[in-house]
């Protein structure tokens, strides 16, 4: 066995046509596709030993023709019958090519970017979710695309046939085999998924999932206007960790902190301090003291000092900036303004 090469044997191509109420035709199965380098290149339909030779060939046509492959091959133990797709040529051979004779067969020119992306797998999450012949060949021919450099390409599809899986195995490709427009895998891309529906937007995160975690970010359109840019990754849109914000009593502005750790962020006791400057912000963290609760500022700009805290259960934003002001959690400050 050559490495990288594998048959696959009961190859499921089509779960048969639907009939209606509830059943299908017969399933299309191959009996052998002969992988090399993640790519199909060959169909192999087998007959048996009483069988004519040429008895699999319409099925080994027809199979070929599903799965976009060149080269099909019909036999019945005794001997090979090969058909080639594209010219058209057929007609018995003494024993099949090697998987680097039958690449050089149906690449007949040399492509970098094509090799590339064919060394990385397609991802179907071990095998649990394999792609659909139609949603394969969609694949592929955008790959082919993209590997002579074409800038505009269009795939129609009708609803439901897949279109969001096709396009994360499309960046899946491109990602892992650092595609980008200098030509050069140097770098990896950016790639924008848009949607223009909630609901399909988080379809498409989940179906994204197999990316890292900090290689994906869910751009909003309220994070453009707040940043006044796209966000690149995941870090651009938040503040550093163990930074408290600046800006506690706007909802629309975030500050821009340096990364501190969370014990160095509690001790931090002015907004506009070097570890933490804030935008529009001159009012002072006060400090705290044993006997007393730090103010706040509320809704309406007036201080909830502890004895208002005391008399009144505090409002869950009071909760909020009080806690981010004071560096306690909310159960501290309720324990504390009820005494």
């Amino acid at each position: 066995m050559v490495a990288g090469s594998r048959t696959r044997r009961e190859y499921p191509i089509a779960p048969g046509r639907i009939e209606g109420h509830g059943k299908r035709g017969k399933a299309l199965t191959a009996d052998y596709v002969l992988e090399y380098r993640n790519t199909k290149l060959g169909v192999v339909e087998a007959k048996a030993l009483d069988e004519e030779l040429t008895e699999g060939v319409a099925q080994a046509k027809n199979y070929a023709g599903k799965l976009a492959v060149r080269h099909t091959y019909a036999t019945n133990g005794r001997g090979i019958y090969a058909i080639d797709m594209h010219t058209g040529a057929e007609g018995e051979i003494a024993a099949y090519q090697t998987p680097d004779e039958l690449w050089a067969m149906t690449f007949a020119q040399p492509d970098a970017w094509r090799d590339r992306f064919a060394a990385v797998p397609f991802e179907d999450k071990g095998g649990s979710h394999p792609g659909r012949y139609y949603q394969d060949i969609a694949m592929e021919r955008v790959m082919q695309a993209i590997a002579k450099s074409e800038l505009r390409i269009l795939l129609t599809l009708a609803t439901g046939t897949g279109k969001t899986f096709i396009a994360f195995q499309i960046a899946w490709k491109l990602f892992h085999a650092r595609w980008n427009l200098s030509g050069q895998p140097t770098r990896r891309p950016r790639i924008l998924f848009l949607a223009d529906r909630n609901l399909l937007a988080n379809q498409a995160y989940n179906a994204f999932s197999a990316f890292p975690e900090d290689a994906m970010v869910r751009i909003k359109p309220e994070d453009i206007r707040k940043q006044g840019k796209v966000p690149k990754n995941g870090r651009s849109s938040a503040a550093a960790p163990g930074c408290l914000t600046a800006r506690i009593t706007s909802r629309s502005t975030t500050s821009s902190c340096p990364t501190t750790s969370p014990s160095e962020s509690r001790n931090s006791t002015r907004p506009n301090s070097p570890r933490c400057s804030g935008s529009n912000t001159t009012t002072p963290l006060p400090t705290r003291s044993p006997t007393s609760v730090s103010p706040m500022k509320s809704a309406n700009s007036s201080p909830v000092s502890r004895s208002a805290c005391t008399s009144r259960l505090c409002s869950p934003r009071d909760e909020v900036r009080h806690c981010m002001l004071s560096g306690r959690l909310p159960s501290q400050v309720h324990r504390e303004a009820r005494r």
